[in-house]
């Protein structure tokens, strides 16, 4: 589909990315929030989530970019962001780097599942992060039959895109890592 359209959250399209993870279906179990920094992460609710991600919003920090149809509706999401603002998402992770986007789930509506959204939405996670001012972009994909983790994405389509494995984190995910060229 050619006629997708992707930007950033901002306070801006705060309504456009509420909609979409309240939406039936949507993660608004976890507002993206697993592999972010909260402290009261085993005790916080849905509405803490919610409040959580919607302040690094309004003080501008990056959480990724949305994914929208020819009508103007959301209808994707990756997250992608500086690695620092994330907590340590592989054990060999170099937190002396700089310079490092990583991009740590996905959610599309299931109406546009199978029609290449993912892949474009990796393509302009990338490119964002890119545009940035990112040296190099990893991510934490898993294999089709993994039991969990599927929200981070496919290895294979991380490697049809350029990334490299350069680790594993845990028993399921990889680490894999495209430089900027």
């Amino acid at each position: 589909m050619s006629n997708w359209r992707f930007a950033p959250v901002t306070s801006a399209n705060w309504n456009d990315f509420n909609s979409l993870f309240e939406a039936k279906g949507g993660p608004s179990y976890c507002w993206c929030m697993a592999w972010r920094p909260m402290s009261d992460r085993q005790t916080a609710s849905n509405a803490d989530r919610k409040a959580a991600i919607s302040a690094l919003v309004e003080t501008g920090k990056p959480i990724g970019i949305l994914a929208y149809d020819g009508a103007g509706k959301a209808v994707g999401w990756c997250s992608v962001a500086p690695r620092e603002t994330f907590r340590k998402l592989s054990p060999q992770q170099n937190d002396e780097q700089e310079g490092i986007w990583s991009i740590t789930c996905f959610f599309v509506r299931r109406e546009h599942r199978g029609t290449g959204l993912s892949s474009a939405l990796l393509d302009a996670a990338v490119n964002h992060a890119l545009g940035q001012g990112a040296k190099a972009v990893e991510a934490y994909p898993v294999d089709p039959e993994s039991p969990s983790y599927r929200f981070m994405g496919f290895k294979a389509m991380f490697a049809a895109h350029g990334f490299r494995q350069t680790g594993k984190a845990g028993s399921r995910r990889y680490v894999m890592l495209l430089e900027e060229l």
